[in-house]
């Protein structure tokens, strides 16, 4: 009998431990604890009565928005990492994910599937995938006759081109704050219109934050098409920016410490806002430091993945930089990366 007891004494225990797991922590976190070592058919997709569309998600005009301009359906640790520090960080806010792979979405059914690809964002409510339908987006703005004409085929730089326009047609259409897939939220945001300098005279537009019909979306627009050259990288993003606000909001002063600059009824951030780690020394992001820099004065981390050719990547108890800032901002993330190093699939082995 003694050994029946003990039994059913364990058996209460895993109950009881599965259901702290599954505690959830509202109202600040919105996210729910899970233990790394996870089935992916655990999360539970929030029901509604029909399909939301962008348009109803985005419409206060306070949501952060991610793209994918690729047709890839399994996004790196980097890219679920960038949605998952977003969607703690502004737990309030929506958090869309536009994905041009993603079949479209017609019913509920088609709305719970896309969900389930991503075990790791449906544990938070204010996390919405929906497909990228280039057209559609550049629909009624000064980009769709040009993307009516370019050969995609003949773009150099094609991905990254089409990208530089995405943004700028959603933020003009719906307001927000956008945000690159290599981008590790740590605090929010405060700023409604704001650009952020990638160096003292140069404008990022990595990420960058306008309310709806903004007249530096439409300018950039319409630079955009007159001056297209998709061979030069950068043109169509960063340089474009950068020429945009000189040319209609003010001379970029610089800056003298830490402070940030109104320029025109823009905010020009300084580049420790989300460059506290410069460009060119994006590799300390896979170093080991001593001491874990606090970021006090940012609000984001840029990790410059572009330049990553290298394909570093975050490894799970190396006690990088980048280690300590997925368990601290992505946790569901690391535990992901965690398992499958633990457990590799049959196909890795």
């Amino acid at each position: 009998m003694s050994k029946i007891l003990q039994v059913v004494a364990i058996l209460m225990l895993a109950v009881a431990c599965g259901f702290l797991y599954k505690v959830t922590f509202y109202p600040h976190n919105a996210f729910r604890i899970i233990p790394f070592f996870y089935s992916s058919d655990e999360p539970t997709i929030n029901a509604t009565s029909k399909t939301l569309t962008p348009k109803e998600i985005l419409q206060n005009g306070n949501g952060i928005i991610f793209i994918e301009t690729t047709n890839r359906m399994e996004p790196p640790a980097l890219v679920l990492c960038a949605v998952e520090s977003a969607a703690r960080v502004y737990p309030d806010r929506p958090v869309t994910f536009f994905m041009k792979g993603l079949p479209d979405i017609n019913s509920k059914e088609d709305e719970i599937r896309a969900k389930q690809r991503f075990p790791i964002l449906s544990f938070y409510d204010n996390v919405y995938i929906f497909p990228l339908r280039m057209e559609e987006i550049y629909n009624n703005t000064p980009l769709l006759p040009w993307y009516k004409k370019v050969n995609p085929d003949k773009e150099i730089h094609w991905i990254h081109v089409s990208s530089d326009g995405i943004r700028l047609a959603l933020l003009w259409k719906f307001g927000g704050i956008y945000m690159d897939t290599d981008i590790i939220s740590i605090r929010p945001i405060p700023l409604k219109n704001f650009l952020a300098a990638e160096s003292a005279l140069v404008s990022s537009n990595g990420v960058f934050g306008l309310c709806p019909s903004h007249a530096f979306a439409w300018k950039s627009m319409e630079d955009f098409v007159q001056n297209y050259n998709g061979a030069i990288w950068g043109h169509q993003g960063p340089a474009l920016f950068t020429r945009i606000l000189n040319k209609f909001f003010c001379t970029i002063p610089g800056f003298q410490s830490t402070e940030d600059v109104m320029c025109g009824n823009i905010l020009f951030t300084n580049p420790v806002r989300f460059y506290p780690i410069p460009g060119p020394t994006w590799r300390r992001f896979y170093e080991v430091w001593d001491h874990l820099p606090a970021f006090n004065d940012s609000y984001a981390l840029h990790l410059f993945n572009y330049a990553n050719t290298e394909h570093f990547t975050m490894v799970p108890g190396s006690n990088s930089l980048v280690d300590r800032l997925y368990k601290q901002y992505c946790p569901f993330t690391y535990g992901l990366v965690l398992k499958k190093q633990s457990f590799p699939s049959k196909n890795s082995r």
